[in-house]
C-alpha cells in the first residue's frame, strides 16, 4: 500500500512537471533596442575602453552577428521596419523631406499595418513595450492600439520638446562643439520636455532622464516577473545613448569613455540584470533575447556620439556606420557562434512568428527572412540582399559581398557639406575584403552592377510605395 502511494505521489509530481512545462512551451521574446548605439561601442565588438561584460557574456553564450543591419539609418523608419517585417517605405514611414515623426506631427503608423505584438497576442501572449515608440504620439496610434497589453515610456527621441529658456538646450546640429561649452553637471532633467506615458496617460512631465535607463530596466523586470508562467514578448527600446546623455547616480563619470561610456554600461549593467531574472526563473531555454540597435551613430556630437568602428560614416547614412549595427542573440538554446552572414532586424518579424507557430498573413509583402535555423542549426542565412533607402530613395544596394553606391550623401553637415551626389558611374565595394568602403572596384567588375541593376528593376516592380506620413506637421507640439 505504501509502495503503491509512492507511485502515485511521483506519478503526480510529474503531472504537474508535464503540466508546468507545458505552459511554457513556445518561446519568450525579449528584443533590446537601443537608440544609436553604433557598431564598435561594444567590448564585444572591438572598443577599448566602454565595459559591457553581460553583453560581451550574452555574445559568448549566445550568437554575434557581425553583419547585421537595422531597416534604416534613423529612428522612426527602423522601429516600423523591426515590428512589421516590411520596408518602411511600404507603410508611409520613410519621410522625403522628414525623417521621423515630430512632436507636431499629424500622423502616426497606419493601422492596416500587422505587427509582432499583434500576432503573439494571437498565440495568448502577453505583451508590452517599454522604452521609446516613436510611432506616432497621437492616441490612436499609441502601442495599445498596435497589439501591446502595456506601455511605460516615451512617445519620441529624448531631445524633442526643447525648452528654448534653458541655456544648456541642444544647439543646431552644425555647431558640434556647442557641448564642450558646459560642464556635466549643468545638464538638468528638465531641459525638454518629453512626457512620460503609461498606457495612455501622461504619468510625469517633464520625464528625469538622469533615472530613465533605472527605470526602463526596472519595469521590464517587473513585465516578466508577473509573467513567469505565461507566454510573453517583451520590447525594451531604450531611448539612450541618443543625444543629450544622461547616465544614473551609480555610473555617472565611471566610464573611462566619459559620459557616453557611462550610458552605455548603465544600459548593459540593465542587460545583464534581466537575464538573471530570465535565469532565476528558468526561463533561459524558452526564452529569446535580442540585442541590437536603431541605427548607427550620431557622429557630429564627437565624443557624445558613438562609434562605427572600421565602418564609414554613421546614423542618417547610408554607408555601412549607418546601417550595420550590432546583433546578439541569447538564450533559448540558441547554438553559440560568430554569424558572418547577412541579417536584419526586418528577419526578426517572420522568425519570432515561426518560433511562435503564428502564421504570416500572406496579403502582406514580408522583406525578412526566417532565420532560426541559423540561430538553432548554424545554418546559413536566406538574405543576399540589403536595400538601402534614404528619403524614399535607394541610395545603395548589397548583393552578396558586393555592395553599390548610386546616390551618396552626408549627414547633418558632418563632416562637411551635405551634398546629395546622383553618381554617373556607380561606386562599388566588396564589403567582406573591405567593409570600410575605402576601395572602389567599379571598373573591374560592371557585371555585378548589372545583376544589382536586375534586382532593383525586379524590386520596383513588387513596390507599392505608401504615402509620406511623415510629412505632414500641424505646428501644435504635443
Amino acid at each position: 500500500m505504501i509502495r503503491f502511494l509512492s507511485l502515485v505521489f511521483i506519478l503526480s509530481l510529474f503531472i504537474q512537471t508535464c503540466s508546468t512545462d507545458n505552459k511554457n512551451d513556445k518561446y519568450n521574446f525579449v528584443i533590446i533596442f537601443v537608440d544609436d548605439l553604433g557598431y564598435g561601442d561594444l567590448g564585444t565588438y572591438g572598443h577599448p575602453t566602454i565595459k559591457t561584460p553581460n553583453l560581451d557574456r550574452m555574445a559568448y553564450e549566445g550568437q554575434k552577428w557581425t553583419q547585421f543591419y537595422s531597416a534604416a539609418s534613423v529612428c522612426t523608419p527602423s522601429r516600423a521596419g523591426l515590428l512589421t517585417g516590411r520596408l518602411p517605405i511600404r507603410n508611409g514611414m520613410m519621410g522625403k523631406n522628414h525623417g521621423v515623426f515630430f512632436p507636431d506631427s499629424q500622423n502616426g503608423i497606419p493601422t492596416s499595418e500587422i505587427t509582432i505584438p499583434e500576432e503573439l497576442k494571437k498565440q495568448g501572449y502577453k505583451t508590452a513595450i517599454i522604452g521609446k515608440w516613436h510611432l506616432g504620439h497621437k492616441e490612436e496610434y499609441l502601442p495599445l492600439n498596435h497589439g501591446f497589453d502595456y506601455f511605460f515610456g516615451i512617445p519620441y527621441s529624448n531631445d524633442m520638446n526643447k525648452i528654448e529658456s534653458h541655456e544648456n538646450v541642444k544647439s543646431n546640429i552644425r555647431y558640434p562643439n556647442y557641448w564642450k561649452q558646459y560642464e556635466l553637471k549643468k545638464l538638468n532633467s528638465d531641459n525638454y520636455n518629453i512626457p512620460l506615458i503609461e498606457n495612455y496617460n501622461i504619468i510625469e512631465r517633464p520625464v528625469d532622464q538622469t533615472k530613465i535607463t533605472s527605470r526602463f530596466t526596472k519595469k521590464a523586470i517587473e513585465f516578466i516577473q508577473n509573467n513567469k508562467n505565461e507566454q510573453f514578448f517583451l520590447y525594451l527600446a531604450h531611448p539612450l545613448p541618443h543625444i543629450p546623455l544622461y547616465a544614473g547616480d551609480n555610473f555617472l563619470g565611471k566610464s573611462k569613455r566619459g559620459l557616453y561610456g557611462d550610458v552605455v554600461e548603465e544600459i548593459d549593467h540593465g542587460v545583464g540584470l534581466i537575464i538573471n531574472e530570465i535565469k532565476q526563473n528558468n526561463l533561459e531555454d524558452n526564452t529569446v533575447i535580442i540585442f541590437t540597435s536603431d541605427n548607427g551613430p550620431w557622429l557630429p556630437y564627437e565624443t557624445h556620439g558613438g562609434s562605427a568602428g572600421i565602418l564609414r560614416e554613421g546614423k542618417g547614412t547610408t554607408w555601412e556606420g549607418g546601417f550595420r549595427v550590432p546583433g546578439i542573440f541569447w538564450g533559448g538554446k540558441i547554438r553559440p557562434g560568430i554569424i558572418d552572414d547577412i541579417g536584419s532586424t526586418l528577419d526578426l518579424f517572420p522568425t519570432i512568428l515561426s518560433l511562435s507557430e503564428s502564421k504570416l498573413n500572406e496579403e502582406k509583402i514580408i522583406d525578412g527572412f526566417d532565420i532560426k535555423e541559423t540561430l538553432f542549426r548554424g545554418e546559413p542565412t536566406q538574405r543576399d540582399v540589403i536595400f538601402y533607402y534614404r528619403n524614399r530613395e535607394i541610395f545603395a544596394v548589397r548583393y552578396g559581398v558586393y555592395k553599390a553606391h548610386f546616390i551618396t550623401q552626408g549627414a547633418y553637415n558632418y563632416p562637411g557639406p551635405n551634398q546629395k551626389k546622383y553618381l554617373d558611374e556607380p561606386l562599388l565595394f566588396n564589403l567582406e575584403n573591405d567593409p570600410s568602403e575605402k576601395y572602389n572596384i567599379y571598373n573591374e567588375n560592371q557585371g555585378v552592377i548589372n545583376e544589382i541593376n536586375l534586382i532593383l528593376e525586379e524590386h520596383y516592380n513588387n513596390l507599392t510605395p505608401y504615402k509620406d506620413l511623415l510629412e505632414d506637421r500641424s505646428g501644435v507640439e504635443f
